[in-house]
């Protein structure tokens, strides 16, 4: 079991957007500047994002990308899931079919730490992440922003925009 480059790369671009979008569409090269990933990768992930309906396009001059739901309706198991990352820590893909075309002895164990990694996931939303990188940028989220159309669920300026 482990998290590839795809499913970091993901959550990576999508903290980036999420962080930037009170400021209008965000671009793909701009995300691939600042985070060092190859802007054809994040082309394709950003492909995989947009047919999940977690992120949308906006073309043309000062086009690029926003967050197409409220970031505290997505979690990293959506972006995750939205990319094909599979996480699963069994050898058999959870067919049961681990050892000689059955069930393994430690299959449960394995079943269960899948259960709970997603259930962890699941509890992690885009906006927990962007407050926590916020809050190491030492930028305090206090006024509620009505002008974040490209960025929904942004609510918050830091404090120094106030």
């Amino acid at each position: 079991m482990r998290l590839t480059t795809k499913g970091r790369f993901a959550v990576t671009a999508m903290i980036d957007l999420a962080l930037r979008c009170t400021d209008g569409p965000v671009t793909l090269a701009g995300i691939a500047d600042r985070q060092k990933i190859s802007l054809s990768y994040l082309e394709q992930l950003f492909g995989k994002l947009r047919r999940f309906e977690l992120v949308s396009s906006v073309r043309g001059p000062g086009g690029g990308y926003a967050l197409a739901r409220d970031m505290a309706s997505i979690t990293v198991a959506d972006i995750i899931a939205a990319v094909d990352e599979p996480l699963d820590a069994t050898s058999c893909g959870g067919k049961e079919n681990c050892k000689d075309e059955h069930r393994c002895m430690t299959h449960e164990l394995w079943t269960n730490l899948n259960r709970r990694m997603y259930e962890y996931l699941h509890s992690v939303t885009l906006a927990n992440l962007v407050e926590q990188q916020r809050a190491k940028m030492g930028q305090v989220s206090v006024l509620h922003d009505e002008r974040g159309a490209a960025c929904k669920g942004a609510g918050v300026v830091p404090a120094a925009a106030a």
